[in-house]
């Protein structure tokens, strides 16, 4: 058994995902990307703080940090305290907002499932791990990481990896944007199907290359950087349209697959009613995989159109669930025996469960 690192002394994760906070409050609380570089630093400059990572995806916001405060309560305080701060969250919305609230080997446990997948929407998703890589080389690149947080998330991609190797939860459906598509495949026939993406980042591609392989009829990439709407379309035997012509070719379409980073709603009930009187009120489905959300919730009051955000995929992805379920006490296994070789458990021990306050 390896001597304790230093991990584990002063080691807390405090943060919110689609099991815990709607999507109406999670959206409230989501990073920018550009924004992250300033926040890990914001969050190291906390009084007591010494390292940090923050991931902000669609489906949870998590702050990272190692801290020199007398206990684990204190550092969740402090973190909390950062996030109503930083999101100018009015007083009724502070008292209703529900964190987890981890530290040392619950914390690693947590990063270790996070990364495998098994903390996910959909069970086993992949992209999660090159969310957790992108987060982590952001707080590596700005300086906020040292031996302590390199050492946990380099063996978080380690048990990453292990998972994936060894057990087939992986297998199936395992992403937002695969479940987008299979939602689309329950409504219509993608062979006769027409779609438009909008949005032109790692959610749209993977839609893109879901909707390939089950043979869409055809597909309309429209983003604000018109060259990655270019680039995204082509590769996927699409067409590219830019982003203030994509309303007027909506009456063509009948799925609107939404993600993009914008945070405002980009699409309105009045330019959705404006489609659906030119289109004599032939059905619409909207899929919005976005946090923020993309589309305004009204939209799905308007006659003939049905919309769905990344919380209602929830019912479909569980659908999925039952044959990777089987993998999981194999994945947890393995988790176990990681955190106990790194040294976050005595031989047969556990570090807790999941506190929320």
């Amino acid at each position: 058994m390896p001597e304790p690192t230093d991990i584990r002394s002063g080691l807390v994760c405090v943060g919110l995902n689609y099991k815990t906070t709607p999507v109406e409050v999670r959206e409230r609380l989501a990073f920018p990307e550009a924004q992250v570089p300033a926040a890990v630093q914001q969050v190291r400059g906390l009084p007591g703080f010494e390292e940090s990572v923050v991931l902000s995806t669609c489906n949870r916001v998590e702050l990272y940090a190692t801290h020199a405060l007398p206990s684990g309560k204190d550092g969740h305080a402090a973190l909390r305290e950062y996030l109503i701060d930083r999101f100018e969250l009015q007083p009724e919305h502070a008292e209703a907002l529900v964190l987890y609230n981890l530290d040392s080997a619950e914390a690693a446990r947590h990063l270790f499932r996070v990364v495998s997948g098994l903390d996910s929407m959909v069970l086993g998703e992949t992209e999660i791990f090159g969310q957790v890589k992108a987060a982590y080389k952001v707080a590596l690149d700005t300086g906020t990481t040292s031996r302590a947080l390199n050492k946990l998330f380099q063996q978080a991609f380690t048990v990453g990896k292990k998972v994936r190797n060894e057990t087939t939860i992986q297998r199936g459906s395992t992403s937002v944007g695969s479940v987008a598509v299979d939602l689309a495949e329950k409504v219509h026939d993608l062979k006769e199907c027409r779609v438009m993406l909008v949005g032109a980042g790692e959610m749209s591609r993977t839609c893109a290359q879901s909707l390939l392989s089950r043979g869409a009829k055809s597909i309309i990439v429209s983003n604000r950087s018109y060259d990655k709407a270019v680039e995204l379309a082509t590769e996927m035997k699409g067409r590219a349209m830019k982003f203030d012509e994509w309303e007027h070719s909506l009456h063509e379409v009948d799925v609107i697959i939404s993600s993009t980073s914008a945070p405002h709603f980009v699409i309105r009930p009045e330019q959705i009613d404006q489609v659906m009187r030119k289109r004599r009120w032939e059905p619409l489905l909207i899929i919005d995989i976005a946090v923020p959300r993309d589309v305004d919730p009204a939209v799905n009051n308007i006659e003939g159109v049905y919309l769905y955000d990344i919380d209602a995929l929830q019912a479909i992805a569980d659908e999925g669930r039952r044959e990777r379920e089987r993998q999981l006490a194999s994945c947890e296994r393995i988790i176990e025996d990681q955190l106990e070789k790194y040294g976050f458990l005595k031989p047969g021990g556990n570090g807790g469960g999941l506190k929320l306050a």
